[in-house]
């Protein structure tokens, strides 16, 4: 994949985030942030303000796509990131619709991974899964330590495959972990709450999407699209140390939340995942051969059938 054709993809990603028109100003901040650290020689600057002030169509975007596997990889991306804070809402499905035309995709093939992206989206938060760690309603700390520990080394694993799907399956699984935290400490959460909960902590749903497709544009994992995705792993380092990195902090902060009776404060639960972050980050390096083990073991069907369950 060359630059411009980088660019293009970077673009309509960026186009995905804003398609709802519902972010707010923290929110656009921490996608301007997230678009500046790209680098990696794109003109980032550039596509950030084509996107927010429309000065670039879709059209024009699709027409700097010209192999069949890239086209498909955009979409596919930018149901991800109209996905990644639920289900896709009528706003982001007409601009889905739309860029499925300008790219010039089967409507049928368009509809069938939209629909398997909302299953993963719309993932019930009871419902543990067969990827999942043990269910267990009351857990030691120990108990809920591994928990976390398999959450964390799960969404690395997951990051490392190349495919939409696996990416898009991380951010219902912290859902469920934290749920499953609460439920071990007596509260019965619902979806509202536990995506409250990571907002608050500074776990944007959106924004956490697109940095983890950023990784990989500029990691060079979409380059690998000309050759066939196939099972490859990508930049180990980066994308899955940072997922883990984040599962485990966000976990250890619940954990923390809950037993103490949901008393913290937001700046008390920013600054402990924080903390927590910079802790886990010097943990992956110790996991990583577990979670490119793991990653081994993933089918993208099997997950997106267990998650969406």
């Amino acid at each position: 994949m060359n630059t411009t054709e980088q660019e293009a993809v970077l673009f309509i990603a960026l186009r995905a985030a804003f398609a709802d028109g519902a972010k707010d100003e923290r929110e656009r901040a921490e996608i301007r942030r997230i678009a500046q650290a790209m680098g990696g020689g794109l003109d980032v600057a550039a596509a950030y303000q084509d996107a927010l002030l429309g000065r670039r169509t879709l059209g024009e975007a699709a027409a700097a796509l010209s192999a069949p596997a890239i086209r498909q990889y955009a979409f596919e991306m930018a149901v991800g990131v109209c996905d990644a804070d639920g289900a896709h809402s009528p706003a982001e499905k007409a601009f889905l619709d739309e860029l499925r035309a300008a790219l010039g995709l089967d409507a049928a093939q368009g509809e069938a991974f939209a629909s398997q992206a909302a299953g993963v989206a719309g993932a019930p938060l009871a419902a543990a899964s067969a990827i999942e760690p043990p269910y267990a309603a009351t857990m030691s700390g120990a108990e809920m330590d591994a928990m976390i520990l398999n959450y964390a080394i799960l969404n690395g694993a997951l990051e490392l495959l190349p495919q939409n799907l696996a990416s898009m399956a991380i951010i219902p699984l912290q859902m469920k972990m934290v749920y499953r935290i609460g439920k071990a400490h007596g509260f019965e959460l619902d979806r509202g709450h536990v995506k409250d909960f990571l907002a608050t902590a500074g776990v944007g749903l959106t924004s956490q999407y697109l940095e983890q497709f950023g990784r990989k544009l500029v990691g060079g994992l979409l380059g690998k699209l000309a050759g066939g995705l196939g099972r490859s792993i990508g930049s180990a380092a980066t994308g899955a140390g940072f997922s883990f990195a984040s599962t485990y902090a966000l976990g250890q902060v619940a954990r923390r939340y809950y037993a103490g009776g949901r008393v913290l404060s937001a700046a008390m639960l920013q600054q402990a995942f924080a903390e927590l972050l910079g802790e886990a980050k010097g943990l992956q390096s110790r996991y990583l051969p577990e979670i490119e083990r793991r990653a081994r073991t993933l089918d993208v069907a099997e997950v997106v059938k267990s998650v969406g369950a």
